[in-house]
């Protein structure tokens, strides 16, 4: 659902770029307290994986193809604030080296593929964890389905600001139906993707899960015929505290599926149009950027800024072999993703200690007299 330039106009662009940097701003705040020492460079690993399954397009119906957004995914294993942040990395490479969605709309790409599907899914999610059985599987349903309904209320907010800022005059009802009843079906896989993708980590490593925490329900006992709460275990001395278990395994493990996927599953991806690429042909969307097609080079004004990167349409330039060319770009964009993201999330992480150690540090001043 990459939107690109010249789908909507300049101000509306602008105003969604105000918008996304805002969110964005929250974000870099609220992941302070999301972040620690294990999930900070798997909040990178999230990026890059999320990155690499996007190059997976899937089927959905006659020409037409969807893949993972990712907002449901990264929300519920990082968290959501997180989860944004995860999301405008992985937007921000596509767009700056792949030239994957405009940098015009590099604001509305955020605000509908990473804002929006977060905010619904991670939403969603909590919801209904409140009314289901407390344990694993009821989070892989939950699962399930935030990233389904994600997917749809992404088209509908796109639907929104196409209905402010649209370049073309085309009815807005026409383009609503068309988007939510394909993304529907592209919901679909979100949702086998997210929920198999959580429940394998959260059958090894719930306590990486951040959507999982806190999930283990008090123990009961049955006195005078009642249930009652157990009384709490006392606590452990410090000394004898259970080491932190390392997350270097499933950090590996993800970022081997991560290459794999994108340097060598991707190849096998659908060709067909996406869900967006499809109703913009079908609608008229895209009836300005057609026009501009056929300008000659140096006058068209909606040509991609990174048209000329040598990775431009995920390939490398001049290489010839179309499997070798994509598998490079694959690989390349999960090193860069990841690189870029776990530099963020570290640096995240590093305020947040910062932080904490300041009130400590002040406090053992000595006073004056």
């Amino acid at each position: 659902m990459h939107v690109p330039d010249g789908f909507i106009d300049a101000p509306v662009s602008v105003a969604a770029g105000v918008v996304a940097a805002g969110a964005v701003a929250v974000s870099l705040r609220g992941a302070r307290r999301e972040l620690d020492e294990r999930t900070a460079p798997l909040a990178g690993l999230v990026a890059a994986f999320i990155f690499a399954v996007q190059m997976l397009n899937f089927p959905v119906a006659a020409g037409t193809s969807g893949h993972l957004l990712g907002g449901a995914l990264a929300a519920i294993l990082v968290g959501p604030y997180t989860g944004v942040l995860c999301m405008a990395v992985v937007l921000l490479m596509q767009g700056v080296l792949f030239a994957d969605g405009g940098l015009t709309a590099l604001g509305v790409n955020v605000s509908v593929m990473g804002v929006v599907t977060v905010l619904v899914a991670y939403g969603l999610f909590r919801g209904l964890l409140k009314v289901l059985p407390r344990n694993r599987g009821s989070v892989t349903v939950a699962s399930f389905t935030a990233a389904l309904v994600s997917v749809p209320a992404s088209a509908a907010a796109f639907t929104g600001i196409y209905a402010i800022g649209g370049t073309t005059d085309i009815a807005v009802g026409k383009v609503l139906t068309a988007m939510v009843g394909v993304h529907v079906l592209i919901g679909i896989g979100e949702a086998l993707i997210t929920a198999a993708t959580v429940g394998a980590v959260i059958a090894v490593r719930p306590d990486l899960v951040f959507g999982a925490r806190g999930l283990t329900a008090p123990l009961k006992l049955r006195v005078g015929g009642e249930l009652v709460d157990a009384p709490a275990a006392p606590a452990a001395e410090p000394a004898a505290a259970a080491p932190a278990r390392s997350a270097r395994k499933v950090w590996a493990t993800g970022l081997v599926t991560a290459l794999v996927l994108a340097g060598f599953v991707s190849f096998y991806a659908s060709a067909s149009p996406d869900g967006l690429e499809k109703v913009a042909a079908d609608k008229g969307i895209d009836a300005k950027l057609k026009e501009d097609e056929e300008k000659p080079e140096g006058e068209r004004e909606y040509e991609h800024a990174s048209a000329n990167s040598p990775l431009a349409d995920y390939g490398v330039k001049d290489v010839e072999n179309t499997r070798l060319s994509g598998g490079l770009a694959g690989v390349i964009g999960v090193g860069t993703t990841i690189a870029v993201g776990s530099g963020v999330f570290w640096a995240v992480r590093s305020r947040r200690s910062s932080a904490a150690d300041r009130p400590a540090a002040e406090a053992a001043q000595p006073t004056a007299v």
